[in-house]
């Protein structure tokens, strides 16, 4: 596949549309970003991989960015069919880069469309339930009301991103934070907000492909961080890749400690042939 950069938009029938960007040449490589995040959360990786040779695809969530809020619903299991069917329209599988819940849609690809994903790279990954009370579920829920889901989100960020920040962390969150003021996408984020990681759980046995785990050492969202990417390694038969320094976005936060993590393993798993 060979591609300049533009930005297109996957129509879903009788939905709305998703937007991605593609460019580059080469194998494709599917990333996408994990709730309240916008496709530029992978604007130091892209030009890493276009570099390397890869075409890259950086899609944004439904209901984020520049994808429509006209959906009627919001999650894993929703974003997984987006997914699949923007891999059946670029018409070639993929090594899907997902982070957060976007890793858990890409585990549940994987398993239901095999033949759509040649890899996986699972960036600070839900792709199970996290164990969490009803009152703190509660609390979640309140915080992320659509009345105030963005003076919450731009509050969550600067913990999100422990360890080192990006140079572009605070023009960044502005961006985003912008993105979600606009009608209707506070809404999208609060629905997606309330996703659940059961299905990815339960679709880990399924998924059979070639697998890297990347978790930042201080990732917030996790207890026990390594414990965490260790359980998901073993799960998917993968490795781990610990980023030191860096929260729930190493990507971002460490962008050649990441981009060298996934080129080796493209270059020994997947295409070492």
């Amino acid at each position: 596949m060979t591609t300049g950069q533009s930005t297109r938009h996957l129509a879903r029938p009788a939905q709305g549309q998703v937007a991605y960007d593609l460019q580059g040449s080469g194998p494709l490589i599917l990333l996408v970003p994990g709730m309240g995040d916008l496709r530029s959360t992978y604007r130091f990786l892209t030009p890493a991989l276009v570099a390397a040779g890869y075409t890259v695809a950086t899609t944004d969530l439904r209901g984020h960015g520049g994808s429509t809020t006209s959906f009627s619903g919001y999650g894993d299991e929703e974003t997984a069919r987006d997914l699949a069917a923007l891999l059946q329209e670029l018409g070639e599988p993929a090594v899907i880069v997902g982070n957060s819940m976007a890793a858990g849609a890409a585990v549940i690809v994987a398993a239901d469309h095999p033949g759509l994903v040649s890899g996986l790279v699972l960036i600070g990954p839900f792709v199970r339930e996290p164990a969490a009370s009803a009152a703190a579920r509660l609390f979640f829920r309140i915080l992320m009301a659509p009345q105030w889901a963005a003076a919450s989100w731009k509050a969550c960020l600067p913990k999100l991103y422990a360890g080192r920040k990006p140079e572009d962390f605070a023009a960044y969150r502005n961006e985003l934070i912008a993105s979600m003021k606009r009608p209707g996408y506070a809404r999208a984020f609060s629905l997606t907000t309330r996703t659940d990681h059961v299905q990815a759980g339960n679709s880990l046995a399924a998924a059979s492909t070639p697998t890297l785990v990347i978790m930042g050492e201080q990732d917030p969202d996790f207890g026990d961080p390594r414990a965490e990417a260790e359980w998901v390694s073993a799960a998917l038969c993968g490795s781990v890749t610990m980023v030191p320094d860096a929260g729930h976005y190493p990507h971002s936060q460490h962008p050649e400690l990441t981009s060298s993590a996934i080129l080796t393993f493209l270059a020994t798993k997947i295409h070492h042939a």
